[in-house]
């Protein structure tokens, strides 16, 4: 898992620290917890220019 490229991974100033921004139930966070995958189900890629990239 590579939080540091995702979308969702971002600083909070008053907590001085990265975050992870997805809205999540008290269903989706145990399920998220509990399973052993090494892909994070909320994972979005946040290259801006990846799509750009790929038309050149």
């Amino acid at each position: 898992m590579e939080c540091e490229t995702c979308a969702n991974y971002y600083y909070d100033e008053e907590y001085e620290e990265y975050l992870c921004d997805v809205n999540m139930d008290e269903d989706d966070y145990v399920r998220f917890l509990s399973n052993k995958r090494e892909n994070c189900p909320f994972y979005r890629n946040g290259d801006e220019y990846r799509v750009v990239r790929k038309q050149m």
